[in-house]
């Protein structure tokens, strides 16, 4: 069982993530922009198919690699806290671009808006780095079912993932008029997300080093 702390710890780092610019919410967004909210919405859906086939992949490797291999949450803690690091240092680079700046796409059809969804979801570095190194280090492995906690916060993952995107799909025509009237906003969140993202790293970073023994 997880702790009410452990809980919230998680969906307050998976809410973090979720707000993070990436592959899959430029996609969503781009479409919404250029067809409409029903092609955004459907984009999000051939996303979702990336979020389930990461899911469980994770939670029976997980599993089997949490039971196996000693000091295995110290190991992936330092692989999600440097990946944390890795997206402060995107959002905050000297001449970076925000992911918010979409471009308008050609018009699809529904089929392949499902398709071109699930393949960017599926080739996103982020999902595999979230769902193999970040969502272990809230898993209890000596306190119940390693599998089951895995769905478990996999799927609290997946949810807070579709409802920030959902949200992008909808609103993304009026963020974009917004946002190409006030770029200074863009800058803002970029640092803004860069600071939380690097705050989560060190926290991380240290966990990872204490149950090591190290720290």
């Amino acid at each position: 069982m997880h702790s009410t702390a452990s809980i919230y710890g998680f969906l307050a780092v998976a809410g973090m993530l979720a707000v993070t610019p990436g592959p899959n919410m430029v996609y969503v967004m781009s479409r919404s922009i250029a067809q409409g909210r029903m092609a955004g919405m459907i984009s999000l859906a051939g996303v979702m198919f990336g979020y389930l086939f990461y899911m469980f992949g994770a939670a029976f490797g997980i599993t089997a690699f949490f039971l196996g291999v000693p000091y295995a949450g110290s190991a992936l803690g330092a692989v999600g806290a440097l990946y944390l690091f890795y997206l402060a240092w995107q959002a905050v680079k000297p001449g970076g671009r925000s992911p918010l700046e979409v471009r308008d796409l050609p018009r699809e059809r529904p089929r392949r808006l499902l398709v071109m969804g699930a393949t960017t979801s599926l080739l996103n570095p982020k999902l595999a780095m979230i769902f193999l190194s970040l969502l272990p280090q809230f898993i209890d492995y000596q306190n119940g079912s390693v599998l089951r906690q895995s769905l478990a916060l996999g799927s609290s993952l997946i949810v807070v993932f579709a409802t920030v995107n959902g949200l992008v799909a909808v609103c993304s025509g009026s963020m974009a008029t917004l946002l190409s009237r006030r770029p200074g906003l863009l800058l803002a969140q970029r640092w803004a997300m860069g600071l939380v993202l690097g705050v989560l790293g060190m926290h991380m970073a240290v966990d990872a080093l204490r149950s090591a023994g190290i720290y």
